[in-house]
């Protein structure tokens, strides 16, 4: 159904709200002209009075000056007698017998007359009433509105839908944004991918790299990103989860080509934080987090994880991130699509033991010890951070930059890649996967445990059974 389908144009309502309200209002009520003149004769009298008092009291004053013959007749105000006569004491016998005189000054008297008591009733209690009408009339017209509410709510949000659909297609147009292709597949296909934001925020002449991410189930699960800081790691995670939001919520997306399935939730562990307020430190909130996705992802989730476990040592956070890749590659049910950015140049390791995880690395290019950042995701692991030669080019001094490289060049010494490698694919070639890995040792009495474990029948077992069983298992340990 059309949007124009579902729009009424309350011409009723419209049309009084035309008629009886000014086209240019006040903010409030209160401060006046919000009614249009001929709604209420009453509000056009008291109008006409309280905006002509000076024309009219000069016309009375001229009248009476006649009458009278007091040339010098005078209509003043003031806060204790209101409006009133001033004559000098020369022309007091010429005042009208039905004067009353109010005050006797030294070189005149003043007086009041019916006539100048009832304007001043008027003029002074005009704005007033003024006031209260104009009210009386607004509040009529917004209960009146109270019946086309229902027709006013839908109006406003077919109006929001199509100034939503019509910011898509502008801003598809300028920026040259492409139609994705949704389907019910699990692959995620995204070709010369950009950000959306990132590159509207360049330099003039400056163009964004754009980049190709391919997910599915089967093949390429979990892509394992590395490269130096700055490279563009972050942008390319972000991206990829925008193009996917945006596609799924009927807009045009930044790239040449995108087809994917679609996406039940998009998981994201980027940043650093902490909650001071609850005790938490930020390597506390990111596992939180972790823990938070790792038991509500499915087949259908995208995880993005940016420098996970940076918060610990680099012992402790490399066997997180390990730990935690490996459970989301053996997942029996939920094989999440994973893109997983890192500076743990250990785990490109996994891709020679688990089937479904790539090594991908933004890529940059060194000449004469400088860095040029490419910004181009290409296959295959990088083996350094280059994090000495960002802090030179965030000015530090250099000194430091200088001491810092020597301390690199004695740790490459005395920890060996070689070794490392070794250790670290032993721990691959020895990983069972995602269930029991706390097995994952040569001890005959911990794999009889195991063993144990998963001969029970879980549906069959009474409560005193399970106690019986557990109290059997802590003997074969001597617990």
């Amino acid at each position: 159904m059309q949007i124009s389908e579902n729009i009424n144009l309350c011409t009723t309502i419209r049309d009084r709200i035309s008629k009886e309200v000014n086209e240019t209002p006040p903010v409030l009520v209160s401060k006046g002209n919000v009614i249009n003149e001929g709604v209420s004769e009453e509000l056009d009298d008291l109008r006409n009075i309280s905006g002509s008092g000076k024309d009219y009291l000069h016309d009375l004053q001229t009248k009476l000056a006649y009458e009278t013959g007091i040339s010098s007749l005078k209509i003043n105000f003031n806060n204790v007698f209101g409006y009133f006569f001033e004559v000098r004491h020369k022309y007091k016998n010429m005042v009208p017998s039905e004067w009353i005189r109010k005050q006797t000054l030294v070189s005149s008297e003043r007086y009041i007359n019916a006539e100048l008591k009832e304007y001043e009733d008027k003029i002074l209690g005009a704005e007033d009433k003024i006031s209260a009408i104009e009210t009386k009339l607004f509040n009529d017209l917004v209960i009146a509105l109270a019946d086309y509410m229902p027709l006013i709510q839908t109006n406003a949000a077919e109006i929001a839908k199509l100034d939503c659909l019509i910011s898509f297609s502008v801003t598809a147009r300028e920026n040259n944004y492409i139609r994705p292709i949704l389907n019910d597949g699990d692959k995620i296909n995204i070709k010369q991918g950009r950000h959306p934001v990132i590159e509207k925020q360049l330099l003039p002449g400056e163009e964004y790299i754009p980049n190709d991410v391919f997910l599915d189930t089967e093949k390429q699960q979990i892509i394992i990103v590395t490269g130096p800081n700055m490279a563009g790691k972050s942008a390319l995670l972000r991206q990829t989860a925008l193009i996917l939001l945006m596609a799924q919520i009927g807009s045009y997306v930044p790239a040449k080509k995108v087809e994917t399935g679609w996406v039940d939730k998009i998981f994201t562990r980027v940043g650093a934080s902490d909650n001071i307020s609850s005790g938490e430190s930020t390597f506390m909130v990111e596992m939180n987090e972790a823990a938070s996705i790792l038991n509500n992802m499915s087949s259908r989730s995208l995880i993005l994880f940016d420098e996970l476990g940076r918060g610990t040592s680099t012992y402790d956070g490399i066997s997180i991130a390990w730990a935690i890749v490996e459970y989301i590659h053996e997942h029996p049910k939920a094989k999440a699509r994973t893109l997983f950015a890192t500076h743990y140049h250990e785990l490109n390791e996994m891709e020679k033991s688990f089937k479904r995880i790539k090594n991908f690395n933004v890529s940059v290019k060194e000449i004469n010890n400088k860095i040029i950042f490419l910004r181009k995701l290409v296959k295959g692991g990088s083996e350094h951070s280059f994090g000495i030669h960002v802090a030179k080019l965030a000015g530090m001094p250099k000194s430091i930059i200088k001491r810092a490289n020597n301390i690199l060049k004695e740790l490459e010494e005395s920890h060996r890649k070689e070794d490392t490698d070794k250790k670290v694919e032993k721990l691959a070639k020895n990983g069972e996967g995602y269930q029991l890995s706390i097995f994952q040792m040569d001890d005959p009495v911990l794999k009889q445990v195991r063993d144990e474990i998963k001969n029970i029948n879980i549906n069959e077992l009474s409560p005193i059974e399970a106690l019986n069983k557990l109290d059997e298992i802590k003997k074969v340990l001597n617990l």
